[in-house]
C-alpha cells in the first residue's frame, strides 16, 4: 500500500514526527523530560497528563488558547473548516457590533494551529483535528466548570436521561416529527438546531420576552435559575427545548442553539492579532540615558548607604525569617525613602549576595565578604551586577506587608516572598520597551493588555457577569465560573491589576526606573545593552554617564564640608567616621561635632592625624574652629578609662572622679571608689562608657593590660554567603545537547518495544506480555548471544543495571568471553558491554519482509 495510514493515537502520532519536531515538543514542555521517557509511548502518556497538560495551556496565547477552546466544544474530530467557523462564524448576522476579523483570523489559525501541534495539544490530520482528551476535560462545559467560551451543553449532553415522552414532547411542540427511540428523536432536535433556515423560523415565532432571555443566556453563562411556576416566555422556551433543565430549577441554553445565536461564533471577541503596545511620548534617547544614569547612580549610593548602615551589624532576624515592621521602618528613615521602597533595596542588596544572615546565635543581617569586592568595583560594573541580580531573582518585594495564603503578615526578606513567574514578566516587560523606537516610553495600560493576551491563563478570573432577573422568570448565571482554567472567560479578560503578573509588570515598571534600567519612562541604551550584549557592555556604556569620584572637599567655617560629588572610597570612608552627614543632595553635607570626632579618635586616629588628613583633602584652608574642636577633643579623649571588672573607671586626676561622684547624674551607675584614682560600677562597661560621654566626659575603653582599645567601625561581616538561589518556575528549558540525547533515547527505547520479535513456540519463557522484559534461562541466553555474534544478528534483550533499573534493548553482539558480552547497542547508537549475568532474556528479531 503506497497510502500513509492516518494516526489512530497521540503515540502514533508522535511516533511519525521527525528528531526536530520532538526535540521541539520537548523544548516547549520540558516537564516531559523528567524523567526522559523509556518510548514514545511513555512519551505521550506523559504529555496527556492533567499537570502537564495545565502547564502547557498555562504557557499558550490567547488566540492558541481560543482556537484550543473551539476544538473543545466542536465534535471530536473535527475538521479544519469546521474549526475556522468556530472562530470566524457563518458570515450571518448574530446582532453584535462588532469588527470583522475574519481576514485575520483565517491567517493566523495555521499558526495556532502548528503551536497546539508542536506542544502535543492537538494531533491528527487536517480533516480529524483531535483535542488531546485531558485538554478537552478542562476547556469542555460542564456544571462545575463551565466553557471559557460560555457555551453549554450539547442537546445529546442535556437530554442524557431525559424520558422518552419528555423528548416526544419537545418534537411535538417544535413541529417535528414523532420518533421511535430517544436517539432519534436528540438528532432530530440537534439538527433542527443546527439548520439556520428552520430556527430562524422558530425564533420568529418566539415572545419577545423570550428572546429577551435567550440574549442574556447567550455568551454565557448559559444556565439559569427558574421558579417552580415559570413565566410564559421561559415555558415557551422550555417546550421546546430551547432551555433543557439540568436540575429541578436550573435550565442551559444548549450548545447547538446558542451556536445559532452567535452566528456560528464560539468566542464573542477572538484575538487573532496581539495587541499594540502603544506610546505614551517620545523623549530625546540621550536625555533618556542620561535620567537613567542619574537613577543609577542614586542606586548605588543608595545599596552602599545600605551596607554602612548595617555595617557593624545589622537588625535582628524575626523566628519566622525576615525583617520586623520595626526594623523596615527604622530603616527607611535612616535612607529616607518611603518603607517599600526600602524593602526593593534590602531585597535587592539581598538578591546580589551583598547582605546575609551571619548565622551566630542572636541571628542578625550583616554585610558579606562580597559586598567587600562590590565595592571595589568600578561603578558601572557594580551596576550591573545590580541589574543583574534584580532580572534574575524571584525575590518579589512588592509583596512586603501583604498576607499569605494562611493570613501571616509578608516580611521583607522573609521565606514566603518567591514567585518563580518575576524573571520571565521582568524579561518579557523589558523585552516589550526594547521593540519600541529609542527614547519611547509605553502605556503601561496596553503593555499590561499585551502581558495578559500572551498568558491570559495566568491572568486572575474572568469577572463574573451580573445576575439579572430577565423578564422571563429565569436568572442567568447560577453557575458561577471557577476552576484552574477559568481564566480565558467568555472576553478572555482577567481581573484588571489585580492578578499576579500584572502586579508583577507593575512592580518591574516602578523597579525598573528605581533602578536605572529605565529613565523618565523609556528603556535606556545601557539597559538594551545589558539585555542584547551582556554585563560588560552594559558597564561600558554606562560608565561615561556616571560622574567621576573625587579627591577632595570643601571645608567651611561653620564646621561643615561639603563634597560636590561622589568621593573616592578611602576618602568617603574616613569622612564618614569623622563627621556625620547633614543633607544629601546634588552635594553631600558633612557636620564635624564632639562626637563624630571623638568616634575618629575611638577608632585609633591621633589628632596629628585628622589635621593632616583634612590638610590633604580640602581645596580651602582648614577653618580655625575646626583645628580647636580637633584639639580640644583629643586633649580631654582618654583621660579617663574604663574596663570591666564588672566595670571601672581610672583616671589620675582625683578631682575629675570627685566631680563625677558629686554629679548626680552617676547615681544610676551606683559607683563607690576602690582606690584615690578608681571608682567601680555596677554596670557593664559598655553602658558605663556611653553615660560618661552623655555627661560630658570623653572617656576610653581599655584592655585587661591597660592598652586603650580601638573600636573601628564596619567589623563585622558575614561567612562567605552565596545570593539566594532563584525559584525555578518548572524544569528548565534544557539545552540542544541534552534535548538531541533524549530524543534519541526515546527513539531507541521506542524501537526496543516495538521491534517484531520471532516466534519460538519451543521457548515459549521468551515471549512475555507485550512492553514486559523477555525471559530465558542463563543457557538460553549464552547460546541465543553466542550464535548472534557468530551470525552477525541482532538480538532483543533484557537488562537490569546495577541500580536495578529495567530497560529493553536491541543489541548485536560482536564478542562473547569472560561472562561478558560486548555488543553495538542500536538503542544507545554505540559499542556496550554487558555482564550476562544482568540480561534477564533475549529473543531473535523477526525477519524484515
Amino acid at each position: 500500500m503506497g497510502t500513509t495510514t492516518p494516526p489512530r493515537t497521540l503515540a502514533e502520532a508522535l511516533r511519525a514526527r521527525g528528531d526536530d519536531s520532538l526535540a521541539g515538543l520537548l523544548r516547549a514542555r520540558p516537564d516531559l523530560l523528567n524523567p526522559v521517557p523509556n518510548d514514545i509511548t511513555q512519551l505521550a502518556t506523559r504529555a496527556g497528563t492533567r499537570a502537564s497538560v495545565v502547564r502547557a495551556l498555562e504557557h499558550l496565547d490567547r488566540f492558541a488558547l481560543q482556537t484550543a477552546e473551539a476544538l473543545a466544544v466542536a465534535p471530536d474530530p473535527a475538521p479544519y473548516d469546521t474549526l475556522l467557523s468556530l472562530l470566524t462564524g457563518d458570515g450571518l448576522d448574530d446582532g453584535e457590533q462588532h469588527d470583522d476579523a475574519g481576514a485575520a483570523i483565517t491567517a493566523a489559525l495555521p499558526g495556532a494551529l502548528a503551536t497546539l501541534r508542536e506542544q502535543a495539544l492537538v494531533w491528527g490530520e487536517d480533516d480529524r483535528l483531535r483535542l488531546v482528551r485531558t485538554a478537552r476535560e478542562l476547556l469542555a462545559p460542564s456544571p462545575q466548570h463551565p466553557s471559557p467560551t460560555g457555551l453549554g451543553p450539547t442537546v445529546a449532553e442535556a437530554t442524557a436521561g431525559m424520558s422518552p415522552g419528555r423528548l416526544q414532547e419537545i418534537l411535538t411542540a417544535t413541529g417535528l416529527p414523532a420518533t421511535h427511540d430517544p436517539v432519534s428523536a436528540v438528532a432530530a432536535l440537534s439538527a433542527l438546531f443546527t439548520d439556520r433556515a428552520r430556527m430562524a423560523e422558530l425564533l420568529d415565532s418566539a415572545p419577545v420576552e423570550a428572546l429577551s432571555v435567550l440574549d442574556r443566556l447567550v455568551w454565557g453563562p448559559p444556565y439559569g435559575e427558574v421558579t417552580p411556576n415559570p413565566t410564559p416566555p421561559v415555558k415557551w422556551l422550555r417546550d421546546r427545548g430551547l432551555l433543557l433543565p439540568v436540575s429541578t430549577r436550573t435550565v442551559v441554553l444548549p450548545r447547538e442553539a446558542a451556536l445559532h445565536l452567535r452566528a456560528g461564533r464560539a468566542h464573542r471577541v477572538p484575538e487573532p492579532v496581539p495587541p499594540a503596545v502603544a506610546a505614551v511620548a517620545e523623549r530625546d534617547p540621550q536625555a533618556v540615558d542620561r535620567a537613567a544614569a542619574g537613577q543609577a547612580f542614586t542606586a548605588l549610593a543608595t545599596v552602599e548607604e545600605l551596607l554602612k548602615l548595617w555595617n557593624g551589624g545589622g537588625p535582628t532576624i524575626l523566628r519566622a525569617g525576615g525583617l520586623s515592621v520595626r526594623e523596615l521602618k527604622r530603616t527607611a528613615t535612616a535612607l529616607d525613602v518611603p518603607e517599600p521602597i526600602a524593602a526593593f533595596w534590602v531585597e535587592l542588596a539581598y538578591g546580589a549576595g551583598l547582605l546575609a544572615s551571619d548565622g551566630e546565635t542572636d541571628e542578625r543581617y550583616a554585610p558579606t565578604p562580597a559586598s567587600d569586592e562590590w565595592l571595589d568595583l568600578p561603578a558601572g560594573e557594580r551596576w550591573t551586577h545590580l541589574a543583574t541580580a534584580w532580572l534574575a531573582a524571584t525575590r518579589t518585594p512588592g509583596l512586603v506587608g501583604g498576607q499569605d495564603a494562611k493570613g501571616r503578615a509578608l516580611s521583607a526578606l522573609g521565606p514566603e516572598l518567591d514567585r518563580s513567574a518575576a524573571p520571565d514578566v521582568r524579561r518579557r516587560v523589558l523585552a516589550l520597551f526594547a521593540e519600541l523606537p529609542p527614547g519611547t516610553a509605553p502605556d503601561p495600560e496596553t503593555l499590561l493588555r499585551r502581558l495578559r493576551w500572551e498568558r491570559p491563563l495566568r491572568g486572575g478570573p474572568a469577572p463574573a457577569a451580573p445576575a439579572a432577573s430577565s423578564p422571563g422568570g429565569a436568572v442567568p448565571g447560577g453557575v458561577a465560573p471557577g476552576g484552574a482554567l477559568s481564566g480565558g472567560g467568555a472576553s478572555g479578560r482577567g481581573a484588571e491589576g489585580t492578578d499576579l503578573r500584572s502586579r508583577l509588570a507593575l512592580w518591574t515598571l516602578n523597579e525598573a526606573e528605581l533602578l536605572g534600567i529605565t529613565g523618565r519612562g523609556a528603556l535606556s541604551s545601557q539597559a538594551r545593552a545589558l539585555l542584547e550584549e551582556g554585563a560588560k557592555a552594559a558597564a561600558a556604556r554606562l560608565a561615561p554617564l556616571l560622574p567621576e569620584p573625587l579627591d577632595h572637599v570643601l571645608l567651611q567655617a561653620d564646621l561643615t564640608a561639603v563634597a560636590p560629588g561622589p568621593l573616592e572610597r578611602p576618602l568617603a570612608d574616613m569622612l564618614a567616621v569623622l563627621a556625620d552627614v547633614e543633607s544629601k543632595g546634588g552635594a553631600t553635607v558633612y557636620r564635624f561635632t564632639p562626637g563624630s570626632v571623638r568616634r575618629a579618635l575611638d577608632a585609633g586616629q591621633a589628632a596629628t592625624d585628622l589635621h593632616a588628613f583634612l590638610a590633604a583633602h580640602s581645596r580651602t584652608p582648614v577653618p580655625q574652629p575646626l583645628s580647636y574642636l580637633i584639639d580640644d577633643v583629643a586633649r580631654r579623649h582618654g583621660h579617663l578609662r574604663i574596663g570591666a571588672a564588672s566595670a571601672y573607671v581610672r583616671c589620675d586626676d582625683e578631682a575629675v572622679l570627685n566631680e563625677i561622684l558629686a554629679d548626680r547624674r552617676s547615681t544610676g551607675l551606683r559607683l563607690r571608689r576602690l582606690a584615690p584614682t578608681v571608682l567601680a560600677a555596677q554596670a557593664d562597661p559598655g553602658s558605663l562608657l556611653e553615660a560618661l560621654r552623655d555627661m560630658g566626659y570623653a572617656p576610653a575603653a581599655e584592655s585587661a593590660d591597660g592598652d586603650v582599645l580601638i573600636s573601628r567601625a564596619g567589623a563585622r561581616r558575614t561567612p562567605p554567603r552565596t545570593p539566594p538561589v532563584p525559584v525555578p518556575e518548572g524544569p528548565p528549558t534544557p539545552d540542544d545537547t541534552l534535548l538531541g540525547a533524549a530524543v534519541r533515547a526515546i527513539r531507541a527505547g521506542d524501537t526496543a518495544a516495538t521491534v517484531a520479535r520471532k516466534e519460538t513456540p519451543d521457548s515459549p519463557s521468551s515471549a512475555g506480555p507485550s512492553g514486559a522484559l523477555p525471559r530465558t534461562t542463563p543457557a538460553e541466553t549464552l547460546a541465543t548471544v553466542q550464535a548472534a555474534a557468530m551470525t552477525g544478528s541482532t538480538v532483543w534483550i533484557g537488562y537490569v543495571n546495577a541500580d536495578g533499573a529495567a530497560s529493553q534493548r536491541v543489541i548485536a553482539p560482536v564478542r562473547v568471553e569472560g561472562g561478558f558480552v560486548t555488543a553495538y547497542d542500536h538503542t544507545a547508537d554505540e559499542v556496550r558491554t554487558y555482564p550476562l549475568h544482568r540480561i534477564t532474556g533475549v529473543a531473535e528479531l523477526a525477519e524484515e519482509a
